[in-house]
């Protein structure tokens, strides 16, 4: 898997977090994997399609969404029950929308899909053709949000 198209999805989040919360997180170390593969509590899918595709999973648990999703609606969220649930989502949305924007300004037109949330623990996703990239986000006194991005250049039919 190519860096540029990770890039822009770390930037994003980086710029949403800012946006949304004023916070700035620190990017931890990237881990690569021939599968995604994530086992955190609370997850939000986006697939991707265009000219590339694949899915992109932000993942937190259960406490650090909570907290986010705190800070986004502005009063303490006790249960992650369907408002927290939708502020999580609508953060995947905003993410994976600007990141999308950016591959674009790159030349890759694409869309993505409507998030959507898999809770749960000992919950696995995971794709076993595409590699990839885990960049974990670290937001001081919230926790751990793991990007992890799963994309390839689609193959035209014409050359298939």
């Amino acid at each position: 898997m190519k860096v540029e198209y990770i890039a822009p999805f770390a930037e994003a989040a980086v710029g949403v977090f800012e946006a949304l919360i004023g916070m700035t997180p620190e990017r931890g170390q990237l881990k690569v994997s021939p599968s995604m593969n994530t086992m955190q509590q609370i997850n939000v899918v986006c697939g991707l399609t265009g000219q590339l595709e694949g899915i992109v999973v932000y993942g937190m648990s259960m406490i650090t969404a909570d907290k986010i999703a705190s800070k986004m609606l502005g009063q303490p969220v006790i249960t992650f029950d369907a408002l927290a649930a939708s502020a999580i989502a609508e953060l995947g949305n905003m993410v994976s929308g600007h990141s999308s924007a950016r591959l674009a300004s790159l030349g890759y037109e694409c869309d993505i899909t409507p998030p959507t949330i898999i809770r749960g623990l000992n919950v696995s996703i995971s794709t076993t053709d595409i590699p990839a990239i885990q960049i974990p986000l670290e937001l001081p006194d919230l926790g751990v949000f793991e990007l992890s991005v799963s994309l390839r250049q689609r193959v035209s039919l014409a050359a298939a």
